[in-house]
Order: C-alpha cells, then structure tokens, then sequence
C-alpha cells in the first residue's frame, strides 16, 4: 500500500508502482487522487490540459499509467518521497501559493474544538476571524 499527500488529502492506492524517483499510478488512481486524467492532448483537469513533452511522452505514460511525479515536476510543483517509496507527497508550486497570497484570502481548513467538533474556515465566511497559532518548536 502506498500513501500519497496531496493538497486535497491524504490517499491510499495499492496499485501505485514506485520505480526510483518515479511513481506509476493507473490512469483511474491518477485522477481519483490528483483530478488529472490522460487523454490523448496530455494529462487533463476540467478544460486544462497539458500536453506531454514531444519525444518523451514514454517518461510520463505507458498505456494505462501514469508516472505522476514526472508530470508534477514537469508543471514545476515539488514531489518527495521516503526511501522505500511507500509514501509520496506531490506538494503545490510556488507560483500557485504565490498567487494564491495576492489575493489575501486565507485557504480553507477545518479544526476541532476542544469539546472535538469540527468547525471550517469557510463556516464564518463574511465574518471577522482572528486565527493565532503556536508551536512548541
């Protein structure tokens, strides 16, 4: 089984193959767990596609897979992963964040109180919000 940390969440895939620095993942995992999907103009999500680099589309595909970490880089996102290639984690680019910061919108998250109920950031949208965070380190 083979633990893959996106932005949307934590997925488990037991088809997914780890080769080096290259995961493999069926075109049906590829989507259910990035919302990219192969199709024959390049790896699509919704009306964006991305066409595979001309002459190394083998790098990126063969027949029904997916090497994701090679298409994560090739959109310049970070992509790391644990020595045994058991866990993987397909970060965002810095462009994405950088972009997302201009718009002063803070992202979505959820916490649980401390009586364990889950509340959403989204939840007191149009509402003032103070957030303040700590760490121990």
């Amino acid at each position: 089984m083979t633990t893959i940390l996106t932005e949307a969440g934590a997925f488990e895939s037991a088809g997914a193959r780890a080769v080096g620095d290259a995961l493999w993942l069926t075109g049906e995992e590829c989507e259910r767990i990035t919302g990219w999907n192969l199709k024959p103009e390049g790896l699509c999500q919704g009306d964006v596609c991305i066409p595979l680099p001309q002459g190394r589309e083998n790098e990126f595909s063969d027949q029904d897979e997916v090497n994701i970490s090679a298409f994560w880089q090739h959109m310049d996102r970070p992509v790391l992963h644990d020595k045994a290639g058991d866990t993987w984690m397909l970060g965002v680019g810095h462009a994405d964040r950088a972009n997302a910061l201009k718009s002063l919108d803070a992202p979505d998250f959820s916490l649980p109180d401390i009586n364990g109920d889950m509340h959403a950031l989204a939840d007191f949208r149009g509402k003032r919000v103070f957030l303040t965070t700590w760490s121990s380190w």
